[in-house]
């Protein structure tokens, strides 16, 4: 029971969700924050975003029993009933919000539980079932962790914080749209409009090369902010380059091939592009600054 407790909050997710929070902490304290902080947002951040992960679970029981994918899920599965893990989910974001807000900021705590609030309502119960835009939209609920980061370190929402936002919200659909290719079958059973479902492979590779350019070029205008120096634009180009090329690639071949290649990529690429933050704030603080 309890490791069907810990897989209703979707570990292996939260991880990268926490790296860009921590990224942004970096960036927002212009150099190292303090330790106790980045360890009540990781803590917290875990939390909230678990939380959600449950409520997520518990709101799709009917869909994941439909899809080869999730089936064997712990509300799917039965193990866990719905209300089990609704009241999970609850708690969790509830230990969330009253960590930050005790320990913290209130700010920050506010903003975790708004990410869970727009994740639930606003893509789970409002736009899954019924527009391919679901993830685009919806998308905004994993952009959130960049704001808690800032908030927590600086008690306010600032510019920098926005475009780390921004960038995730960019990158969230070729992300998911190249698993979307893999699973489109899943999807089409479950009866969930996501775009390779309702629009031709075609049509779909071509989205993702677009989000894709667009990101990438997005990214890289970060500099001109000021809030990162020149160690980021090197890593946002790069690791943009290669972005870029393996939607190319992807919209070049045949069927599907290449999209798994794309999806296991922009995991790394965000990953870094967020170390590459961190780097560029150390740099500028203690070998520039």
């Amino acid at each position: 029971m309890l490791s069907d407790y810990v897989a209703l909050t979707k570990p292996r997710i939260i991880f990268l969700l926490l790296i860009t929070a921590v990224g942004s902490m970096f960036l927002a304290a212009e150099g190292r924050p303090d330790p106790l902080v980045i360890a009540l947002v990781v803590v917290s951040g875990y939390l909230a975003a678990g939380g959600a992960n449950a409520l997520n679970h518990g709101a799709e029981r009917d869909i994941d029993q439909r899809m080869a994918r999730t089936r064997t899920r712990p509300v799917a599965g039965g193990r866990i009933s719905k209300r089990q893990a609704y009241g999970f989910g609850v708690l969790l974001n509830l230990a969330a919000f009253v960590i930050l807000a005790a320990f913290v900021n209130v700010l920050s705590g506010l903003l975790a539980v708004a990410g869970t609030l727009i994740y639930l309502f606003v893509y789970t119960k409002g736009l899954k079932r019924t527009t391919p835009q679901n993830i685009v939209i919806g998308g905004a609920a994993g952009a959130v962790p960049p704001l808690v980061g800032w908030a927590a370190v600086t008690g306010t929402v600032e510019l920098p914080a926005v475009y780390l936002f921004a960038i995730i919200f960019l990158w969230t659909p070729p992300h998911f749209w190249a698993l979307a290719l893999l699973i489109k079958d899943d999807y089409a059973r479950a009866g969930i409009p996501m775009l390779p479902v309702v629009a031709t492979l075609a049509a779909t590779k071509r989205q993702i090369l677009v989000y894709a350019v667009v990101l990438v070029v997005f990214s890289t205008t970060f500099v001109a902010t000021g809030a990162v120096g020149w160690i980021y634009l090197v890593g946002a180009v790069a690791l943009g380059a290669g972005f870029i090329v393996r939607a190319v690639r992807l919209v070049s071949n045949e069927g599907t091939e290449g999209a798994r290649a794309l999806y296991l990529f922009s995991i790394l690429y965000l990953a870094l592009l967020f170390g590459a933050v961190v780097t560029d704030s150390l740099a500028s603080r203690y070998l520039i600054g």
